[in-house]
């Protein structure tokens, strides 16, 4: 139940774009097709899940166990860049249709703030773990849920957008206008969800 939790808390009460910020610039560059949208997100889920794992071990082999903790974040960088161009080519050998399908976002995910922050969470044990000790695994389950909270935000916000690339918008408040507050919307929406987590927490006694 404490996974579910995680699950929960991480895709709609702390949503990684919606309640932390965390990832904006894809968020509003890569909304205006569901399409395009979907791609981003499977991609984003991907990689921050491999990234993760990455650099959870490098965090505790690495950094710690030599004193280089003030390290951490040239070094997540650097492992992410890294990651994101290994798995690119090895997408383009191994299966070219997926790497069609993802090749095209897989560059913007190295400037994504969203993979780093998480990574940071999960290296330092700051996520909300829902009475779980803080390790590998339920990092991997924060990673892959905050992924899914990302990904579902950016559905959501690009077929809002396609709709109102149909609607009469008024002309000052075209383009980036219209988006802003349509995000602001989206991300008091999900402000709806707080306190979930707690709720579910003191029903099942976690």
């Amino acid at each position: 139940m404490a996974y579910i939790l995680i699950f929960i808390t991480a895709i709609f009460v702390n949503n990684i774009v919606l309640s932390q910020f965390l990832g904006i610039c894809p968020f509003l560059g890569v909304s205006k097709k569901v399409e395009t949208a979907c791609g981003m997100g499977a991609a984003v889920a991907f990689v921050l899940t491999i990234a993760t794992i990455v650099t959870y071990l490098i965090q505790i082999y690495v950094l710690e166990a030599f004193g280089l903790e003030y390290l951490q974040t040239i070094a997540f960088i650097l492992v992410i860049a890294a990651l994101v161009q290994m798995v690119e080519i090895i997408l383009k050998k191994v299966s070219p249709s997926l790497y069609q399908a993802l090749g095209v976002f897989l560059p913007l995910i190295t400037t994504n703030c969203c993979i780093l922050g998480v990574a940071i969470l999960v290296a330092n044990g700051t996520y909300a773990t829902q009475g779980l000790e803080p390790n590998l695994l339920t990092g991997v389950v924060f990673a892959i849920s905050t992924a899914l909270g990302f990904a579902l935000a950016l559905v959501i916000f690009a077929g809002i957008r396609e709709q109102l690339s149909l609607m009469p918008v008024p002309k000052g408040m075209q383009g980036m206008s219209i988006a802003l507050v349509t995000a602001g919307l989206l991300a008091m929406a999900f402000m709806g969800f707080s306190g979930v987590d707690n709720g579910l927490s003191k029903l099942f006694g976690i």
